[in-house]
């Protein structure tokens, strides 16, 4: 049979009761065979901090997309000669590289895009995120490919 509303209030109110302000009065041995282990709660408590980008991480991710986007930029801006379209596709090439590991160090700390969910979460990613997502990427290379191609 199941408990009734009327139960779990007399239940919490007992809990209430037994509880000092450091904790329960009373002491489980959480170490014997089962012998007070029945009627205690566990408790999972994480132990590790969380996970964070480290400057080591960081530090060749930045410089690889700083040298990327800039050799990318000053050819598109200055119109640099006949080798301009291929220094700013190289500079595009290095910048999505930055980006792509980028994302994959700060996956293995734990990020996640928005809208989308945690990596162990078990939920699906909603298609029309992910399809967003495709289409802003997908943009922004036609687009530089694009301004690449009016340099010639």
């Amino acid at each position: 049979m199941e408990a009734g509303p009327r139960d779990r209030e007399q239940q919490a109110q007992d809990d209430l009761t037994r509880l000092s302000p450091d904790g329960p009065d009373e002491t489980v041995d959480l170490l014997a065979d089962g012998a007070g282990a029945e009627g205690a709660v566990e408790v999972e408590v994480e132990l590790r901090p969380p996970r964070r980008l480290r400057i080591w991480q960081l530090a060749p991710i930045v410089g690889l997309a700083a040298v990327g986007s800039l050799m990318f930029a000053f050819p598109l801006a200055f119109g640099s000669g006949d080798g301009g379209a291929v220094v700013a596709m190289l500079g595009l090439l290095i910048s999505c590289c930055a980006a792509g590991w980028g994302m994959m160090a700060a996956r293995r700390v734990g990020h996640t895009w928005p809208g989308l969910p945690e990596r162990s979460s078990g939920e699906r990613p909603d298609w029309r995120v992910i399809a967003l997502y495709v289409a802003v990427a997908a943009a922004l290379v036609a687009l530089a490919v694009w301004r690449v191609a009016r340099l010639r």
